[in-house]
């Protein structure tokens, strides 16, 4: 199949350059890795206005890779082209880029419009980055804990197997803010919801909830975070009572 994509590619087929770019970038099919024959089937798509090719030479230009140099600047371009198109990775790529001033003038009010837009097409990452801006306010963004916590509270009830990651971070999240205002504590993270009576989780200590059902139907995704709070939290008291000894 490679062989095909290469002369697809050479006629102008942007979706074989695109193809055969991912194949380079990889290397298999008995293609070698090559990454800078990878950006140049890229570029030669994304000026023909791939949107796939747009989004991974994007990508590739964050970093600097032998025989692929850092371009951020050029990157930013290609995201935007990307986000554009309403691709919802690319534009939380580029919100990020516009967070932390990467090859863009930092522009918190445009990271958190890309933000809103990848989110609205229900990316995870998006929205979990969006509820932490919300909760946190950042610059000219003004904070909106409620906002926040609903959508952060959103990801870690949403995101499955694949999420793990995700689903760990939201709910990592989520905790570190249910002390800071009284609105994020009555904030259920099985369900989102908003009460000013809440019961924390009886084994961590952390997570809280609004009722049993929310506890009994949330507890397959908390429960890794559980133990692992757990365990951090034995630790803890362990280093605490050594640091006792030690000063007795």
């Amino acid at each position: 199949s490679a062989r095909y994509f290469r002369l697809a590619a050479d006629q102008d087929d942007k979706e074989a350059q695109a193809q055969l770019g991912v194949l380079l970038q990889s290397g298999g099919d008995g293609v070698p890795q090559d990454l800078a024959e990878s950006a140049r089937y890229f570029r030669l798509s994304a000026d023909q206005g791939d949107v796939n090719a747009q989004l991974q030479l994007g990508v590739l230009l964050r970093f600097d890779y032998d025989g692929v140099p850092r371009n951020l600047a050029e990157a930013a371009r290609y995201l935007r082209l990307a986000a554009d198109q309403g691709d919802a990775i690319s534009q939380h790529s580029l919100g990020c880029a516009y967070l932390e001033g990467l090859g863009v003038l930092a522009d918190p009010c445009e990271a958190t419009r890309l933000f809103r837009l990848a989110a609205d097409q229900q990316m995870s990452e998006a929205q979990l980055s969006l509820g932490r801006m919300l909760c946190e306010g950042y610059a000219d963004v003004p904070a909106d804990k409620r906002a926040g916590a609903r959508l952060v509270a959103q990801v870690a009830r949403a995101a499955g197997e694949d999420g793990e990651t995700v689903r760990d971070r939201a709910l990592e999240l989520l905790c570190s803010y249910a002390d800071e205002t009284e609105v994020v504590a009555a904030c259920c993270i099985g369900c989102g919801a908003h009460h000013r009576r809440m019961t924390k989780c009886s084994k961590c200590h952390t997570a809280r909830f609004c009722s049993s059902e929310c506890i009994k139907n949330m507890w397959p995704t908390h429960r890794p975070s559980c133990q692992r709070w757990q365990a951090e939290q034995a630790e803890e008291v362990v280093v605490e009572l050594a640091a006792d000894s030690s000063s007795n």
